[in-house]
């Protein structure tokens, strides 16, 4: 599921004491709105794939480098069902299915290729061939939705190229600059955002 976070129609009591206290330090209100809206459209997803209420799941992160709140999201009524989400300013998205799962929204900078961000994200195999930040951004992307799966990690992006074999990738664009990337085990697809209550 993916859209702008005013399309989330679901009440923020559904958020945990820990969900409100990382939403309340968000400098920027359009920051808050995605943060909120990104960890609310996650339950909808899940609710989707289990076939139950939204309100009736919670979600957790727990880190041990940084505590609540942070790494790895997992539903506490259903552990096993995998679950991911992203937002970048004015645009949320989530997934959810059996395995593991990964999702990442970035927005394609306008202008010259980005060199330096090249540098820093794709491998030398893929620096022969990106030449556009649309591509560069779709590999970016790609490679989030692995560090979410547990797969890559920030210092490997240089060295491995984003490789999904044995994956299953869904692509989409949205708000004419944002590029979504969704990696699972399982074949997946796009539905709409529900509406709640």
């Amino acid at each position: 599921m993916g859209g702008r976070p005013d399309e989330v129609l679901a009440p923020e009591e559904w958020l945990t004491d820990v969900e409100r206290a990382r939403a309340a330090r968000f400098a920027f209100e359009a920051d808050r709105r995605a943060f909120v809206a990104a960890h609310l459209l996650v339950r909808l997803c899940a609710a989707e794939a289990l076939g139950t209420g939204p309100d009736k799941l919670t979600l957790l992160q727990h880190c041990y480098m940084h505590g609540p709140g942070h790494g790895v999201p997992s539903i506490e009524q259903a552990p096993s069902l995998g679950v991911a989400f992203s937002h970048t300013r004015g645009y949320v998205c989530a997934v959810a299915g059996a395995g593991r799962v990964g999702i990442d929204a970035e927005r394609v900078p306008p202008g010259p290729f980005d060199e330096l961000l090249a540098g820093r994200a794709l491998s030398e195999r893929e620096l022969a061939v990106v030449t556009t930040n649309d591509e560069l951004i779709r590999r970016w992307a790609r490679k989030e939705s692995l560090i979410k799966r547990g797969e890559l990690t920030i210092d490997q992006l240089r060295s491995a190229d984003a490789d999904l074999a044995d994956r299953h990738l869904l692509e989409w664009s949205a708000e004419g600059d944002v590029v979504v990337a969704v990696v699972t085990d399982t074949p997946a697809t796009r539905v709409g955002i529900p509406a709640w209550g």
